[in-house]
């Protein structure tokens, strides 16, 4: 999801965005928590942002880089920005999909497509700077060298950049332009309702796609802005050894009152590509020759491996990434329910019922306490509790509420 989950920020429409995201991970034969996403700017609350974040904003759009990592660079400031996506990132959290809070790039799931053949998403925050009333031309937000300095992938792996604004509404748009064209394979965007795709030579067998998203409630409906939505797959094209991108777009038709495939937008019904890929190049043949081989009774959708890893970072704190146990069973749904479905009091009572909270702790709790004393709970095998007590809990409150 290229952003924009909710309209204002608010948790109301997070908990209508996650029941809307059930029924299409249910219809499309998806785990619930198998969903990447990135903010929009409609995805703060705009009624938290204060004088004293409005004159910080102010300060950057005047300024330049040197502005924006000054005050990015201050933790108060930083904390000033990021509060008015509170609600999105309890959200996002339960997605493993949580901000960073540095302000850096955050990337932890990759799955392969063929063998030793990976594709790793890399979350970029374009919203950070919004205040409502922002500017395509002369352009006013930006990404920041934190995050635009995508790391460079790993033989076997080809990056696929989720962000919400396109890269001419960014003022540092040549410097991230330049880390996009060398590192990424497929840059996908939201924001501007009008799909568009483009392909792009960097370099002999090196392509780089740039995927505008539409949008399923656009603020209008015409011939150009309407309702939309694409189906991508992701493949790999053994015999040239590249990703290969099927979309499949779709849009409304008011006389059937149903969606259909598009003809008109992203290159026809069913447009194919085949990317330039490096870097499954640089794998070799060793890696096809000895990668695991799909079962037969795996289903054609459904990818041999999905990993979340943490990011591949020469400054990532060692305990931080220490907080990933994604190879504990039922890890990730857990966490999902854990953060989306259980209040805030729910969930201190799991913490401190499992003595994840020390008696003589005074430190402040927020999202990212609690995902670290989950995780520790996790590490020390308490993961059936956790699911126990979140499933008590919440069939409590739905008994209260009959």
């Amino acid at each position: 999801m290229t952003g924009d989950v909710a309209y204002s920020g608010t948790w109301e429409q997070y908990e209508a965005a996650g029941e809307w995201l059930d029924k299409l991970a249910a219809g499309i034969g998806c785990e619930i928590h198998r969903v990447q996403m990135v903010p929009g700017n409609h995805d703060l609350d705009r009624d938290k942002l204060s004088v004293g974040g409005s004159k910080l904003l102010e300060y950057i759009r005047e300024g330049g880089a040197a502005e924006y990592e000054e005050v990015i660079a201050n933790e108060n400031d930083r904390s000033t920005l990021f509060s008015r996506f509170e609600d999105y990132g309890r959200f996002s959290v339960g997605y493993n999909c949580g901000l960073d809070d540095e302000a850096k790039y955050a990337t932890n799931l990759r799955i392969e497509v063929g063998p030793g053949r990976w594709i790793r998403f890399v979350r970029l925050n374009s919203a950070l700077l919004c205040h409502g009333r922002e500017r395509e031309e002369p352009a006013e937000l930006m990404i920041g060298a934190r995050q635009f300095t995508i790391p460079r992938p790993v033989a076997g792996e080809e990056i696929v950049v989720l962000v919400h604004h396109p890269l001419h509404w960014y003022k540092d748009a040549q410097e991230v332009r330049q880390y996009v064209d060398s590192r990424v394979r497929v840059f996908i965007s939201g924001h501007e309702h009008d799909p568009k795709v483009q392909v792009n030579k960097f370099d002999d067998n090196c392509d780089v796609m740039m995927l505008a998203a539409g949008a399923a409630v656009p603020f209008k409906s015409d011939d150009t802005y309407t309702y939309t939505y694409n189906i991508i797959e992701f493949d790999w094209d053994e015999s040239s050894d590249s990703l290969s991108v099927a979309i499949h777009p779709r849009t409304w038709n008011p006389a059937k009152t149903s969606f259909e495939a598009d003809n008109k937008r992203l290159g026809g019904s069913e447009p194919q590509f085949i990317l330039g890929s490096p870097n499954f190049r640089k794998a070799g043949l060793a890696a096809v020759d000895s990668g695991p081989k799909p079962s037969a009774d795996t289903p054609d959708h459904v990818p041999e491996h999905v990993e979340f890893v943490p990011t591949e970072d020469a400054e990532v704190d060692t305990e931080e990434t220490a907080t990933m146990p994604s190879d504990v069973e039922g890890y990730e749904l857990a966490l999902l329910r854990f953060f989306r479905d259980l209040f805030e009091s729910d969930r201190l009572r799991i913490l401190l019922a499992l003595d994840a909270i020390p008696a003589e702790s005074n430190e402040r709790m927020n999202q990212g306490m609690e995902r670290k004393l989950f995780d520790w709970l996790v590490r020390e095998g308490r993961l059936p509790e956790i699911i126990e007590m979140t499933d008590r809990l919440i069939a409590e409150r739905n008994e209260g509420e009959m």
